[in-house]
Parts: C-alpha cells; structure tokens; sequence
C-alpha cells in the first residue's frame, strides 16, 4: 500500500487543494461510495489516475487460486470499476480523462512476477477497449509506462547498488527515472494540452530495454 504518513504529509503540502480519503481499492463497494462521496462534494471527476498496483515478487510454483484472484484485484479490477464509476459523470461535464498506469515489466519480461506482469498486459488492452468506447463522449483514456522508477519501496526491497548499476546499462538514457517524471506525464493526459491524445501508451523509461 501506499505510506499514509507521507500521502498526508504531501496533502498538507497543497495548502488546501486536495483531500485525502483512505479506500481499499480491492473492495468495490468502498470504490464506488469513496468516487460517488468525491463527486458530491466537488463535481464530477475531471481526470482518473488509476495507480494502485503491488508488485511482490512471487515464484510461479507458489501461486494459489486465492493469491491469483487477490492480486489481480489488485493489479487490474479496480482500473475498470474505478473507470465506471466516474463515466456518467464525466459524460454530463462534457468528457475527461482515464490514465491507467501500466509497467515495463512484462515487455521485459522480467522474473517472479508473473500475477503482476498479467495484469499489466491487461491494463494496456483495457486502455485502448475503454478509449475505443467512450470517444464519442469526449472521455480520453490513455496509458502510461513507467519503467525502472527510483520510489521509496523499490530502493528498500530490490534496487541495490548492483541492482541500479544494472538498470543504468540497460537504459538508452544514463539516468534514473523518479516518482515526479511520471506524474509529469500523467499531468499533460490529464490536461487539455493532450485534449487529442487518447487510446495509446506513453514511456516514462529512459528507454529501457
């Protein structure tokens, strides 16, 4: 999950303009009645970031049933519900804008990660399906694709010194991505500079390949 402290810490930060509200996105009742309380108090929903993911690394011999089902709740379901539930609004403001976050990860091919890797590959089709759909109204959805990006988590768990030097040399670009140069690209959907952009993919991976 998502650090309160910090998520709280960066509310308090915009002095105002935002407001955090705690929902657990593998429950589908608490997504509906968290959007439905979000558009009663300030209209309907202009721009949907759907970012939620976790990505634990897990071995393909000790995947259940449940744990399937568990993280692709977690990975996919809620980019679609999430989706739906702010559509209507978005139709009687004229249109708006879905971004779904994908991964580098299953284009790579990566290891242990086969669960999250599926959902991924899910969340690009489910991208260009809800884009194709909801063009007459105006609504754009697009997908967005961070690569190897340098967060809190990923520097506890995996991203070693070794690890880092790794990345670099697979990058095009000698650099590290960070949290700010995906919200960057996230901000451009979601505003009307990209009013035309709708059904794609967009790289956020110092060309990692």
């Amino acid at each position: 999950g998502i650090p309160e402290q910090a998520t709280r810490s960066l509310v308090d930060r915009l002095y105002g303009a935002s407001e955090y509200l705690h929902c657990d996105m593998t429950d589908l009742e608490a997504i509906h009645a968290t959007l439905a309380r979000i558009e009663s108090q300030a209209g309907p929903v202009h721009a949907l970031v759907n970012n939620a993911a976790n990505d634990d690394r897990h071995a393909l011999e000790d995947i259940t049933p449940a744990y399937w089902e568990e993280r692709l709740a977690v990975n996919l379901r809620h980019h679609f519900f999430a989706a739906q539930a702010v559509i209507p609004g978005m139709k009687r403001r004229g249109g708006g804008s879905i971004i779904n976050l994908g991964s580098v990860s299953w284009h790579l091919g990566l290891p242990e990660l086969l669960v999250y890797q599926t959902a991924k590959a899910g969340i690009e089709g489910l991208t260009r399906a809800l884009a194709r759909d909801l063009g007459d109204a105006n609504i754009r959805v697009n997908c967005v694709i961070p690569g190897a990006v340098r967060t809190p988590r990923q520097t506890a768990l995996w991203h070693t010194p070794e690890e880092e030097a790794k990345i670099i040399a697979q990058q095009c670009m000698k650099v590290r991505v960070e949290p700010v140069d995906v919200a960057s690209m996230v901000l451009f959907l979601a505003a009307d500079d990209a009013r035309y952009c709708t059904g794609h993919s967009y790289w956020v991976d110092a060309g990692y390949c």
